[in-house]
């Protein structure tokens, strides 16, 4: 779709409810007077930043009148509501056929969420268990010369598993070297 056809579809959203407010409607508006190549005129601007006329009307009047300039225009004030208003932008009913229709793209936000939920206790967790294996199929190995190097390992690591832990692991190394 056009940027011209999107703005067709998304002007109602933007207008109803007062989704957006007079400050970032200002901000748009002074983003497209001052974007180069300019793309609302100093006039153009004072026009529909006028406080007389209510916002209603001069929203509809500025999306009105960037429709019929063009292609760009429209784009720059996709670009200008991406940068002051990205929450909206996001919501946008074009944006949203357009997710949904390419079906390679990656949603990031549930992406983040995904990655957010494993945190670093997570981590931690399975860590200590692929670690708790290691160390477990490493002194139950037969070979001897195993056992002296798992019963060193073991005498200096009370800081990571713990004294009592520790002990244990110990004795039974001992067990299954006098066997």
């Amino acid at each position: 779709q056009s940027y011209c056809h999107r703005l067709q579809h998304d002007m109602y959203f933007l207008i109803s409810n007062s989704r957006l407010n007079e400050q970032v409607v200002d901000k748009i508006i002074l983003q497209l007077n001052r974007v180069y190549p300019q793309i609302l005129t100093n006039t153009e601007a004072e026009k529909f930043r006028n406080p007389k006329a209510s916002l209603h009307t001069r929203l509809s009047y500025l999306i009105k009148h960037l429709q019929k300039k063009g292609e760009r225009h429209c784009q720059e004030f996709y670009r200008a509501l991406q940068i002051n208003a990205e929450q909206l932008y996001n919501d946008l009913p074009s944006r949203k056929i357009l997710k949904t229709t390419d079906s390679t793209e990656i949603d990031t936000d549930k992406e983040k969420c995904m990655l957010k939920d494993r945190g670093p206790v997570f981590f931690l967790a399975c860590f200590s268990v692929a670690a708790g294996f290691a160390l477990v199929w490493y002194c139950c190995h037969s070979d001897t010369k195993v056992m002296g190097r798992a019963r060193r390992i073991l005498g200096f690591s009370p800081i990571i598993i713990g004294r009592h832990v520790r002990n244990i692991c110990m004795l039974y190394l001992e067990d299954i070297s006098r066997n």
